[in-house]
């Protein structure tokens, strides 16, 4: 027995290097990074589809209520894709203009992601760990390489508002409570109305693990929560069976929401199927054939997270209740790797054909990150500083590789080519009357038909197309005819062939690799911008263009719910979660025992 006792307090104050950060400075810390780079407007110039995404909003700015948009593919229906991000940048496109709308809703998405991130991995760790992991999505490769290289903004605001429900629907399985059941329900269809891959598979894995770990906790409920449930009415919400049931009604109300907020898209896919010869894209690579698409792919989008992979592993496989989410990492991870693995090719069948498997990256990331952040804890527990310095060398040496692989990487886009002149003359002398087409333009392509009056017959968004010369053969945009072999430039002829059918009078050269064809074709060329850089091709006995009958045009009654119900699903989201406040929950402070100097009083009772 101790002669002597020391003075002790039991406190919960802790250093600075144990406590959670701040879902605030988590925010600010997004801003600062990725703020200035999107103010640069940088997805504009670097990315491959920044620039798609403008002109599908503008069409919004312009058509709110008709989806119908011939500027590409001598007309094709923009029910083909989920709307909600276009129209946001069509609604901010009257403050801010076009690209600037672009950035602030890209900025909404980095910054939903870092808080959905840290949201969802609450749900598995301590409010410590999920601080870290909300950090390191903000310094994320893959998140940097989906804005700056590919610039998919539908992926990257889909994915956060569905790891945003997941609280919810978690929370609704478990407690029953009806609050979270509603935010849950508008944030799903929300994210839906992003974006439609992320519905038909994302949400399936993130969903899962979810379900399962609220009936592993139901079974572990404690005291105080209990008998806040008991005062809620809510008792005898923790049977595996009720848990269970719940995530079913959950997923139920769901699937009807969507299946009415985005109708028209259904009807769309069901009228036209996607059944176009398939067209190659590097994700589906082997990446250990090719290290450029392995960089691309697999090292830029993952950068130091690679590093903890064992970690990930081992602990994920040693704790029961991460067990789960380890394999829905681990699935996940093995489709984003493409054709590297035959994973992919098993689980989808013929559609592997017509994926693309960089967002599986960003998803597979989220989905570590909650297990990284425990990592993190663990080597600043044992390192204060050094582990601090350490992870945030790692986190910003991810970044940086993304940010720098765009300067390095042999895949440039064609982005930052002026088109004014090209827009100039197709908005003048009335040559918007006729059809044009672009070649060496790569995704250039969408700036000029977002500014110019005139319509084409080439188009970006592959899955849209219905023009025969273009499904038949296994080719993306004539734009980029060369770049497909014998397909492209095969499916490039058979669309010169039916200039007359189309009013196709006018062609943009920026290769000179596509001259001789136009030459031998009768083409002749008529004007030259930048030095010669860009050339104009003109084909004299071309009508003017007519309309081409199509059954894949919407009806009325669809362009009007096109128009209401996805937006709407957004403001109403917005509106569940700043209203419907959840009850407070008792959280139990753990006693920490703090040795006070000699004669201190501990709690106002001397020692």
């Amino acid at each position: 027995m101790r002669d002597h006792q020391e003075p002790f307090a039991f406190a919960t104050e802790t250093s600075v290097w144990q406590r959670p950060i701040p879902v605030v400075a988590i925010i600010l810390l997004a801003l600062a990074i990725h703020g200035p780079l999107l103010l640069m407007e940088l997805p504009a110039t670097t990315s491959y589809d920044a620039n798609l995404h403008i002109f599908f909003g503008s069409h919004y700015a312009q058509h709110w209520f008709d989806p119908w948009n011939e500027k590409w593919f001598a007309g094709f229906s923009q029910t083909t894709y989920p709307p909600l991000t276009h129209q946001w940048i069509a609604l901010l496109s009257y403050i801010v203009g076009l690209t600037e709308a672009f950035m602030l809703v890209q900025l909404a998405a980095v910054i939903l992601l870092a808080v959905g991130t840290y949201r969802f991995a609450q749900l598995w760790v301590d409010d410590r760990a999920a601080s870290y992991a909300g950090v390191l999505a903000v310094f994320a490769g893959s998140i940097a390489f989906l804005v700056y290289s590919a610039g998919q903004l539908p992926t990257t605001m889909s994915a956060p508002l569905y790891f945003l429900a997941l609280p919810y629907f978690y929370s609704w399985c478990k407690s029953a409570s009806w609050r979270s059941l509603l935010k849950g329900i508008a944030l799903t269809l929300a994210a839906a109305s992003a974006h439609h891959v992320t519905l038909l598979f994302g949400s399936v894995l993130f969903a899962v693990p979810v379900l399962w770990l609220a009936w592993y906790d139901g079974r572990k409920i404690d005291g105080h929560e209990q008998e806040s449930l008991e005062q809620e009415g809510h008792e005898n919400t923790q049977s595996g069976a009720a848990i269970v049931a719940r995530g079913f009604v959950f997923a139920a109300i769901s699937a009807i929401g969507v299946g009415i907020v985005l109708l028209p898209y259904w009807i769309a896919i069901i009228r036209h199927p996607i059944e176009q010869m398939p067209i190659p894209h590097a994700s589906r690579s082997n990446f250990l054939m090719n290290w450029l698409y392995g960089m691309n792919y697999f090292i830029v989008p993952y950068g130091a997270l690679i590093l903890a992979l064992p970690f990930i592993v081992v602990k994920g496989a040693s704790n029961p209740r991460l067990r789960v989410l380890l394999l829905a990492f681990w699935v996940t991870f093995l489709i984003a790797l493409g054709g590297t693995t035959p994973v992919p090719r098993w689980i989808f069948g013929r559609a592997f054909e017509i994926l693309t498997y960089e967002r599986f990256t960003l998803w597979a990331t989220v989905l570590a990150l909650p297990i990284v952040g425990l990592l993190v804890e663990q080597m600043i527990d044992r390192f204060p500083r050094w582990g601090a310095i350490g992870v945030s060398t790692a986190a910003i040496a991810s970044l940086a590789l993304a940010m720098g692989w765009l300067s390095w990487s042999p895949f440039k886009t064609s982005s930052s080519l002026n088109v004014d002149s090209v827009v100039a003359f197709l908005n003048r002398d009335g040559h918007d009357q006729y059809r044009y087409l672009t070649l060496g333009f790569g995704n250039a392509l969408s700036k000029v038909s977002t500014y110019a009056a005139a319509n084409s017959v080439d188009g970006e968004y592959n899955s849209a197309r219905l023009l025969p010369e273009m499904t038949r053969y296994g080719a993306a945009q004539l734009t980029s005819a060369k770049f497909f072999g014998a397909a492209g430039m095969d499916s490039l002829r058979a669309m010169l062939q039916h200039a007359n059918h189309y009013g196709l009078k006018f062609v943009f050269v920026h290769d000179p690799f596509y001259e001789p064809l136009l030459v031998f074709g009768g083409w002749r060329q008529v004007e030259s911008y930048d030095s010669g850089a860009i050339t104009v091709w003109s084909k004299d006995d071309a009508p003017p263009a007519r309309m081409i009958p199509s059954d894949a045009v919407p009806a009325p009654w669809e362009g009007l719910m096109w128009g209401i119900l996805p937006i709407g699903s957004s403001i109403l989201a917005i509106l569940f979660v700043w209203l419907l406040g959840e009850p407070r929950r008792i959280r139990e402070e753990v006693a920490v025992p703090r040795k006070l100097p000699e004669g201190a009083y501990a709690n106002g009772v001397r020692s």
